[in-house]
């Protein structure tokens, strides 16, 4: 990785939303207030519309994280869900982990937890992420939760964030009682050539840079062209191109270094066909071989953090199931992976485990568990299942009661470089588990 070659103590462009990044440029500090505004008066439904990449789940987060002590939030991230099950999940960010059984016990349900809330002199307002997706029927149903009222006050607000398809299914006639209850509607515009500016050397700064700009006038102009303005799309080109310096041990970021991270990450101009990076130049900078680096940087953690040198003898990764050392194969790593499927169908759903580092690809992951050492916990498990909404193969390490034994542990880890480790509970690893090929 690059951290220490460009004097950072963290990756500033990840593309994981943390809300320590929230950039304020842009016109995002504006709907920020306009929208705890709005969620202060408590009328309405508020709609955000944006590009994908824009940045509405980081505004959304950000929002979440400002609202005043006497608003409580739901989450809503799901557009597939059935009315009942959004009920449940409202419920369950509510406290109420046991849902009443059928719609309308679950309807009343909600209703006396918001009276309640609303006796105590607290609010609820439920987010609503990748609303475009949700069917007209199931909006509609978001629409009738806000008729939970009292005499004065609504008990419910909603705040939906979508993309612009979110606008053409608010234009269908079948909803227009929904289109008339927003009372708030932002768009989130992409990013201007001097806001990209500002927006990388404040993400820069966050992650503890203190030199001079490292993204010249020309190659920000070039980068808000390829990237349309879009944050997602500005951190991967942003993170590549670094990537490509570094790879070239020069601190001096060029067109070139631009447009290889635009050809391996398929970002292309408007109206420009995808140009790749040239294989025999670029080579480095494949998505496979970078991810390579990766894991690479998280053995040598590994190897730092406990100071063993030569590599460990053979031990179990699981159960009785030895491995030769820093060799391990793909068949393992998927009978591994079935080994963690059978234990999660048992195993109580708050028994917590460490998530100590993830990759793509079942070789890759191989890679990661041929370099662990006697100082990661046992047992290692391999969990396949979405992260971030795309399949992966992720590395779990330790099994503990509950969370305050699991952080005791974390908490003797070191940061590593490659990812940081964090906590899961078997509960939620049901819900993301993948079967094996």
């Amino acid at each position: 990785m690059y951290l220490d070659y460009f004097g950072l103590k963290e990756a500033p462009f990840r593309i994981t939303p943390n809300t320590e990044y929230w950039y304020a440029g842009g016109q995002r500090g504006e709907m920020l207030a306009a929208l705890l505004y709005a969620i202060g008066q408590g009328e309405g439904i508020i709609k955000v519309v944006g590009e994908v990449g824009s940045g509405k789940t980081m505004l959304c987060r950000k929002l979440a994280a400002q609202l005043p002590d006497t608003i409580d939030s739901a989450y809503l991230g799901n557009p597939t869900l059935s009315p009942d099950d959004m009920l449940a999940a409202i419920l369950a960010d509510l406290g109420i982990d046991t849902p009443e059984n059928g719609r309308q016990a679950r309807l009343a349900q909600l209703n006396a937890t918001l009276l309640a809330r609303h006796e105590a002199g607290r609010r609820v307002v439920v987010f609503v992420e990748e609303a475009q997706g949700i069917a007209l029927d199931n909006l509609e149903f978001l629409r009738l939760l806000t008729n939970l009222e009292t005499a004065t006050d609504k008990l419910l607000q909603i705040v939906l964030f979508g993309q612009p398809e979110l606008d053409v299914q608010l234009a269908d006639p079948r909803i227009r009682q929904l289109k008339d209850r927003i009372t708030l509607s932002l768009n989130l515009s992409p990013l201007a050539e001097s806001e990209v500016a500002e927006y990388l050397r404040a993400r820069l700064a966050v992650a503890g840079y203190r030199g001079p700009d490292l993204f010249p006038a020309a190659l920000i102009a070039r980068l808000t062209h390829l990237s349309g303005g879009l944050s997602r799309r500005i951190n991967v080109l942003a993170d590549k191109t670094l990537l490509a310096a570094y790879a070239g041990q020069t601190h001096t970021l060029t067109p070139a270094h631009l447009d290889a991270a635009a050809g391996d990450a398929e970002i292309q101009a408007p109206g420009q066909p995808v140009r790749r990076a040239r294989l025999p130049r670029w080579a480095w900078l494949t998505a496979g071989v970078a991810a390579g680096m990766g894991l690479l940087a998280f053995v040598a953690w590994q190897a730092r953090s406990s100071q063993v040198v030569p590599p460990p003898p053979a031990r179990a990764l699981t159960d009785g199931a030895p491995r030769p050392p820093a060799q391990v194969t793909v068949a393992r790593v998927t009978e591994l992976a079935r080994q963690t499927q059978r234990w999660l169908a048992t195993a109580a759903p708050d028994t917590h485990v460490i998530q100590i580092a993830s990759a793509k690809e079942a070789a890759q992951a191989a890679v990661l568990l041929g370099g662990l050492n006697a100082a990661t916990p046992q047992p290692v498990r391999v969990l396949h299942g979405l992260s971030q909404g795309a399949p992966a193969w992720m590395i779990l390490a330790g099994e503990y009661p509950n969370r305050d034994a699991a952080m005791a542990a974390l908490r003797t880890l070191p940061a590593a470089p490659a990812s940081t480790p964090f906590l899961r509970t078997v509960g939620k690893m049901r819900s993301v588990v993948l079967p094996t090929g």
